[in-house]
């Protein structure tokens, strides 16, 4: 790792002031050089200088290093949502891709401090990741390496079972129907009888049994969870019977989890954003004459998409120019929506010249699906030959489903909710009354993954301890899949004994 040279510094400071310049507003950005070596080792962490020890980060830095060896990808730069933000720069760079790079950093850097999204994540990234890193080690010295990874493989094969909206839920560990477990609070009927007689109609020891009854009775009916609940992790931390240690360990994965939950919530416009500047600064700024050759070729690469595939560098970059472009001429509202003459649509231009303005308020307050949902147009959608896909089983081959406006729409969003998981609730931590884990997924058109349940399920079972159910759809049949931490089984459910949603 090294420190920028006085080369670097200074386009750091010439890069930096043409990004203010436009209005972008981003906390202190700091900028390290390394080699490929210690930039695959940092991409391999998550882009973090120190992790906990696990074999996933190992297998990582080898897929990573392998591919920069034989040619076929190549890390150009690197960085991290903190305070101050990092970004890592490729030592072996040309001067044009460090400049390069710096502009899309910085376009990052101001996405992260303005973006709704962001603003309940830890800034401080670095110092949690470090401290993470430490007590687990600790744990590890305290356990046994092979007692300790065992669980953190545990975590990590249900780390997604967190609720997209968790960052901003405010959770009462407390419910909100109280249940009263104070014998001098509760209220027993007594028979009516004469003041001197009461001792004997309704002996003392009579009324605490009736109320040590109605205790226990209100903690048998009352339901756990009270209403569905989709952020699984933090049900398990509060309600499984977890070691102290490995509570602690599944907290820290669950902090982890909402930390990168953002950046998965806006891939789109994040990546879009940051190559909207660089496109800019570089283009309107920072490049040389003798650059634009180089610069062509380089940012090609980043923004082209095959057909095929989804390119969040190409399609944010491609909407955040056609919402400008469309604010600044006025095609929006009521009128432009309402005309149905081509022509004058193709021609529209009321020179209002909001386009910048609007960009800056879009990056403030959407995600990735909102964002598509609200400015996705059937327009752009042709110019930018989007459509939809599908495997064909004569041929095995991905093959154009649809180029309608419509579905293509449902299809990217479909993708996107929820980072394209499925979405998996908490319904009852007393299935059947016998303390068992049911989980229900709501099923939303696309089967579940059967390995993918039943590894979910076993591993939620060694969090749980006693056995684990989750109710799905598989074959227009409610399927209920079952393991009781030695054997998976399934079987089929009518539609009264399968949970509904009210």
């Amino acid at each position: 790792m090294a420190d920028l040279s006085r080369e670097l510094r200074s386009y750091q400071d010439e890069i930096e002031k043409y990004a203010k310049d436009y209005g972008l507003d981003f906390l202190t950005t700091v900028f390290e050089v390394l080699d490929f070596e210690e930039l695959n080792q940092v991409a391999g962490y998550g882009g973090f200088p120190t992790r906990y020890p696990h074999w996933s980060f190992g297998m990582e830095y080898e897929r990573l290093s392998k591919s920069y060896s034989y040619g076929l990808s190549k890390i150009y730069e690197m960085v991290i949502n903190n305070d101050p933000v990092v970004a890592y720069l490729l030592k072996s760079n040309s001067t044009l891709d460090q400049k390069l790079v710096m502009a899309h950093v910085y376009g990052h850097a101001d996405f992260f401090k303005n973006n709704a999204y962001f603003s309940e994540t830890n800034r401080k990234s670095i110092d949690m990741m470090a401290n993470h890193a430490i007590k687990i080690r600790r744990y590890i010295e305290k356990f046994g390496f092979e007692r300790v990874e065992n669980f953190l493989d545990v975590c990590l094969s249900i780390e997604n079972l967190i609720d997209p909206h968790g960052n901003f839920i405010k959770r009462s560990r407390e419910p909100s129907d109280e249940v009263i477990d104070d014998p001098t609070r509760v209220k027993v009927a007594k028979l009516r009888a004469k003041s001197y007689m009461d001792k004997f109609i309704n002996p003392p020891e009579f009324l605490e049994e009736q109320k040590r009854k109605i205790i226990e009775q209100n903690k048998r009916e009352r339901k756990i969870p009270e209403a569905p609940q989709q952020d699984t992790l933090a049900f398990l931390i509060e309600h499984a019977p977890l070691e102290n240690w490995e509570r602690d360990v599944l907290s820290m994965i669950r902090e982890e989890a909402y930390y990168f939950l953002p950046q998965g919530q806006t891939k789109v416009m994040n990546e879009g954003w940051a190559s909207y500047w660089h496109s800019t600064i570089m283009t309107q700024k920072a490049m040389r004459d003798s650059e634009v050759i180089d610069y062509a070729d380089h940012h090609s690469g980043t923004v082209s998409m095959a057909g095929g595939r989804f390119n969040p560098y190409k399609i944010g970059l491609e909407l955040y120019r056609d919402i400008e472009d469309r604010w600044n001429k006025g095609k929006f509202g009521g009128d432009y929506d309402s005309c149905t003459d081509l022509m004058a649509k193709k021609n529209w231009n009321k020179k209002l010249e909001k386009g910048r303005e609007k960009i800056f308020e879009v990056r403030k307050i959407y995600n990735d699906v909102t964002f598509l949902d609200e400015f996705l147009t059937p327009e752009f959608c042709a110019t930018h030959k989007l459509f939809t896909f599908q495997l064909n089983p004569k041929t095995n081959e991905y093959e154009i489903a649809s180029r309608e406006f419509e579905k293509i729409k449902k299809q990217l969003l479909f993708q996107l909710t929820n980072l394209g998981r499925p979405r998996i609730f908490v319904v009852d931590a007393n299935y059947q009354n016998r303390g068992e884990l049911y989980l229900w997924h709501q099923f939303e058109g696309v089967e579940l993954k059967l390995v993918t349940a039943k590894d979910t399920l076993i591993n939620s079972q060694k969090c749980w301890r006693r056995p684990v159910h989750i109710q799905t759809r598989l074959d227009d049949h409610y399927r209920l899949l079952s393991f009781d931490g030695k054997d998976l089984t399934e079987r089929t459910l009518s539609r009264d004994d399968a949970y509904h949603r009210d």
